[in-house]
């Protein structure tokens, strides 16, 4: 039994290294993205670290607000295959999936409204103002802040119509926080893409932890509002949520609570193996008791609601109103405390390093 244990052993240790997906191997994939754009296309794609520019996000869409960097859609093949490399290399299989499905389901998006002119239900005006938004597959932008390296402060973001990615490293250590991801429409109702779902379990494992609560335990997890509109710490709104609200997670029994942490992880596991590791570590040490869950809204689907999992060292939001108040248009958020825009990575830097 030995040599196999030993075996198992070196195989798990070669694994880690082979797809760890550390800090090191982040810079070195994101140095051969860079590698591939022209003088003029770096210049377009560079930005100071310090630059505030760095820590600002919105979820719309390209037309209602420009994006700085490097337009995704005019990058040569080799580069955007090479961007694909960044992006599998910081995400899990179905984070990867997720992004690449939102920046596609622009194009779907477009094809929606296309037919729904041709189907006598808006005007051809109103379809003129819907292109005048600018959304389509390329239409994201990549910006580098800083020089990609292990141990100095350097940045990535990748935004655009439903997504804000923030890469945030130093000393070996990097954060993705926060991380905007949205979907409009949440469900695909007509074309031949009917039925497409891209963020679906952050949808159905809402819906399921919600309704395994009993009677009582609804009334405490549900607030008597009406849904937002957008998140509530949405770029254009409060920032914070300072309270507690709905229901703790210590008041759960084990299903609900392993129906919690579901929902959670469906959000944390977008992270490659590491990363999604490492946070949700985290969020153990900070105990699943000392987390909030609250509702607001319908408890079936196809109808406006919105929940908020808070936690000591993190926050999840979700909302899901439409244009017609038919639930069908989906904004989340996955937030650290303390650790957005790797606040606390730089914290430590810069408190162990003379600038």
């Amino acid at each position: 039994m030995k040599p196999v244990l030993t075996f198992l052993a070196l195989f798990t240790i070669a694994s880690a290294s082979l797809f760890g997906q550390t800090a090191d191997e982040i810079v070195g994939v994101t140095k051969n993205f860079l590698k591939t754009l022209s003088a003029e296309e770096l210049q377009q794609i560079s930005l100071p670290f310090d630059d505030p520019g760095r820590e600002k996000w919105t979820n719309l869409p390209v037309g209602l607000v420009p994006r700085p960097g490097k337009r995704y859609g005019d990058l040569s093949e080799e580069s955007m295959i090479q961007f694909h490399r960044v992006l599998t290399t910081l995400f899990s299989s179905q984070g990867y999936l997720k992004v690449t499905s939102i920046m596609k389901l622009d194009d779907i998006l477009n094809m929606v409204y296309d037919s729904t002119f041709s189907r006598g239900k808006i005007s051809k005006e109103g379809l003129a103002q819907i292109k005048k938004l600018d959304w389509e597959y390329g239409n994201y932008y990549i910006s580098l802040w800083g020089t990609p390296d292990v141990k100095e402060p350097w940045g990535l973001n990748l935004g655009g119509h439903h997504i804000a990615i923030s890469l945030s490293m130093a000393d070996g250590k990097y954060s993705l926080t926060p991380l905007f991801i949205g979907t409009d429409p949440a469900e695909v109702r007509i074309t031949k893409f009917a039925g497409l779902r891209v963020l679906s379990k952050e949808e159905d494992y809402g819906f399921l932890l919600i309704n395994a609560l009993t009677e009582q335990q609804k009334k405490v997890a549900t607030l008597s509002q009406k849904v937002p509109g957008d998140i509530i710490t949405s770029p254009s709104g409060p920032k914070r949520i300072d309270d507690y609200y709905g229901i703790k997670a210590a008041d759960m029994n084990k299903e609900q609570k392993g129906l919690l942490e579901w929902l959670i992880k469906e959000y944390v596991d977008n992270l490659e193996h590491e990363g999604a590791k490492r946070a949700y570590d985290k969020l153990l040490k900070s105990g699943v008791d000392n987390i909030y869950f609250a509702w607001i809204g319908s408890y079936e689907a196809r109808n406006p609601h919105y929940y908020i999992i808070n936690g000591p060292d993190f926050m999840i939001e979700y909302d899901n109103v439409g244009f017609d108040n038919d639930g069908n248009h989906i904004h989340a958020i996955w937030r650290e405390k303390g650790g957005d825009f790797g606040e606390d990575i730089l914290k430590a830097h810069y408190l162990g390093h003379k600038h």
